[in-house]
């Protein structure tokens, strides 16, 4: 019975120690994908290229209805590209959306859409985008649709993300770069926000709109 409790105790923290080297891992490649990401949007807005940001996609929301770059025309869209399931970036940076949201004039604020984009449709059907929308402003608007329609929407903001390599079929992590994107309502880039802007500095480049 000791020894099989030794083992028991070992295999736990083997798949405790791995477990923690994934997550490691996911962060250092999301910070060097953030980082490639960041280095494109920035040659492009230096260049005057940043028509090169933003396009084309159609997808679907939380409640199944057809959405396209070009719904919602009257309004600046504030964009995130995450996921359902994922720990940390994507809950947080819909929090400071949210509060920065918050911080503005109403009249400002309802020029502006707050979307999340999911870059895990395998997972994040229309019914897990409906129930992950309830813990957030009901301002948000949350898109999915089938693997090749998110590819699509991806390549055309410049998001990179790939599928955590674990033995899991259905427990896995995304690696995704994080920033936030502000579109003009022409669909047009205006600018982006980096993972670690405060509300406060997000709210402030929102009230020039």
């Amino acid at each position: 019975p000791y020894l099989e409790h030794f083992h028991a105790l070992n295999r736990k923290h083997v798949m405790s120690k791995r477990t923690f080297l994934i997550i490691v891992s996911l962060l250092v490649l999301s910070f060097l994908a953030t980082l490639g990401t960041g280095l494109y949007v920035w040659r492009s807005t230096s260049d005057n290229r940043a028509d090169l940001i933003g396009g084309a996609y159609t997808l679907v929301d939380q409640t199944g209805a057809k959405r396209t770059e070009s719904s919602w025309p009257s309004q600046y869209k504030l964009i995130y590209f995450g996921y359902t399931y994922c720990p940390d970036f994507c809950p947080t940076t819909l929090t400071i959306m949210t509060e920065a949201l918050s911080q503005l004039d109403p009249n400002i604020a309802a020029q502006i859409k707050p979307l999340m984009i999911s870059i895990d449709p395998e997972r994040d059907t229309v019914e897990a985008l409906n129930q992950y929308h309830e813990h957030f402003d009901p301002r948000f608007t949350m898109l999915t649709g089938s693997p090749d329609q998110v590819k699509q929407a991806a390549q055309a903001y410049r998001v990179y993300y790939a599928k955590a390599e674990t033995d899991a079929a259905s427990d896995y992590l995304m690696d995704h770069s994080s920033f936030t994107y502000l579109m003009a309502p022409d669909g047009s880039f205006v600018t982006h926000f980096v993972y670690d802007t405060s509300s406060e500095e997000m709210a402030a480049r929102l009230r020039e709109i």
